[in-house]
């Protein structure tokens, strides 16, 4: 098949939480668009730091794209890509615009930095699926390893969190990516998931080349564990789902559907 080279979509990539995954990158500029700058981020260090939300692509544009898509094994549309995608003042349009010409369920990848704010935990809300990052267990953590923009709190982050899950009808995940820097925080962030009560914990460490070394697999493998021994149930009255990313369960071969710089020039790995 002849890759195309699309400028908004890239992959399917294989995705360890969501399958055969199609990429939408609502920021796609030169560099990474954050308000984070975290040290195990693929994308390298974050240059271009801000907490305003505004247009960087229209939804035309990436519905364009949309209607360009061959046929695919796509289990997820997701919304990532080069940055934050709650910093796309479109990123709700786009979601509803993107549900209505195609059947895939869709999922947002957030580092939660905005969730407080009422228009963005709307726009999530059209989502199928909300992959939320949580860290940190204090304000100084939150510094060490995400490097948050100037006025970002984790106060507020936990109550965003708290009130966007009450309200959500979709599936919520939070994932908690773990160093060396917050390997002993665990007990504090499964109190933390009590709180806001999501369906899912994602435990994750960086597998991909960045400033921080991954845990290894027995140490994941234990974190897991000590997740599972803390008696979880959602709000939804459901048993809270672990996943970690050593598992070996949701990683499938794809077929990608557009060029190698499309996926690499936002950090995916290429087969």
């Amino acid at each position: 098949m002849n890759k195309i080279n699309f400028k908004y979509l890239y992959g399917p990539v294989p995705s360890w939480r969501l399958g055969s995954s199609l990429g939408v990158d609502l920021l796609s500029q030169d560099s990474k668009i954050c308000n984070f700058d975290c040290l195990y981020c693929q994308l390298g260090k974050t240059l271009f730091y801000t907490v305003r939300r505004k247009l960087y692509i229209p939804t035309e544009e990436i519905i364009g794209e949309i209607n360009k898509l061959p046929k695919a094994e796509i289990n997820y549309i997701t919304f990532s890509g080069r940055g934050e995608p709650t910093l796309a003042i479109n990123l709700g349009d786009a979601i509803r615009a993107v549900k209505n010409i195609r059947s895939e369920p869709v999922a947002v990848l957030t580092n939660s930095a905005l969730i407080s704010d009422k228009a963005v935990r709307r726009d999530l809300s059209y989502a199928d699926f909300v992959v939320a990052k949580l860290d940190a267990d204090s304000q100084e953590l939150l510094e060490v390893i995400n490097n948050p923009s100037s006025g970002i709190k984790l106060k507020k982050i936990i109550y965003g969190l708290k009130k966007f899950c009450k309200k959500y009808t979709g599936r919520l995940a939070l994932q908690m990516m773990f160093i060396a820097d917050n390997k002993n925080q665990v007990d504090m962030l499964i109190q933390l998931a009590n709180t806001i009560k999501p369906d899912e914990i994602q435990i994750n460490t960086p597998l991909r080349p960045s400033r921080a070394k991954p845990l290894s697999e027995e140490k994941i493998a234990a974190i897991k564990k000590h997740f599972r021994e803390q008696y979880m149930i959602s709000y939804k009255g459901q048993p809270i789902r672990l996943v970690s990313t050593y598992d070996d369960t949701f990683y499938q071969k794809v077929q990608p559907i557009s060029d190698k710089d499309t996926i690499r020039r936002r950090g995916k790995p290429i087969e």
